[in-house]
Parts: structure tokens; sequence; C-alpha cells
């Protein structure tokens, strides 16, 4: 059908003839009311937006000499951020002979700040050596129960 014609057809029925994708060889159009297609597409858009929410990845750095209470305070920290629905990395900063101790010994370390986070993650990605130590990515669970506390008591 040709525009003009469209055109009358929408004129006559009391519409409007709306231009659906505009790229297309013919272009692509229909009859209807323009700002019920309009509505229709901001809502669209905006239940598209909402399904796609974003979380931040925030980073926390603890290192080998670090307090009891400096590391309660980074604890709470992470679960404020883990309840708020956030990833979070976690870097055991390793500088100087640090760097050279033994895997297991730093690894318990990093396990034992996991253990006094309050709020219930998953681990999204294992421990692992980075440049400046070792890092674990951590993710809200929504189960309610900490996967690497269960993983720490089968170790023993």
């Amino acid at each position: 059908m040709s525009t003009r014609d469209a055109f009358k057809k929408a004129q006559e029925d009391g519409f409007d003839l709306i231009e659906v994708s505009p790229k297309a060889k013919p272009p692509v159009a229909k009859i209807g009311d323009y700002g019920k297609y309009k509505y229709e597409l901001k809502k669209k858009e905006k239940e598209i937006k909402a399904k796609s929410h974003v979380t931040e990845t925030k980073v926390t750095q603890v290192k080998i000499g670090t307090g009891e209470g400096d590391l309660k305070r980074k604890a709470n920290k992470v679960g404020e951020w883990l309840s708020d629905g956030h990833r979070v990395k976690i870097d055991l900063f390793l500088w100087g002979r640090y760097k050279y101790m033994e895997f297991a010994f730093l690894k318990e370390r990093l396990e034992r700040f996991l253990a006094i986070i309050p709020e219930s993650f998953k681990i999204a990605d294992e421990i692992k050596k980075s440049p400046k130590g070792l890092t674990v990515v951590l993710e809200p669970n929504k189960s309610g129960k900490n996967t690497a506390k269960k993983e720490n008591n089968e170790n023993k």
C-alpha cells in the first residue's frame, strides 16, 4: 500500500499513521493512536531498565597485620554492601617479604576475615593470587547460608 493511501485510510478511521521502522525497505508503518504508541514504548523502556539492574563491585583491602577491631569494622562494611546487593572484592594486600609466604597460610588469613562477615554470601570467584596479593569476589546469597563457612568446617 502506498504512503498516501495508508495516510488517507488512517484519517478516514480517525487514527494516525505510525512509522514503525523507517530504515526497512519499504518502510513499515501501522495505523493506530500515536499517543498510545508512545505510551507503550515508554512503558517497554521502563520495564527493560528495571530488569537490567547494574550491580557495582565494591573493593576492600585487608593486610596481614590488620588488627581484630579493624577487621571487624571492615567486615561490617562488607556486610552492608552485600545487604545492598553489591558484589564485593576483597584483597589481601601483600608487600615485601609477605609476598613469599606460604599460600595456605595466606588463604587461611583471608578465610578468617570471611568468617566474621555478618551477612550471608557466596563466593563468586575463588581465592586466587593477584599481582598485589590474594583476591576473592563475593556475591550476596539469596538462601541466607554462607558457602564459605561450610567449606571452612569441612576442611577442619
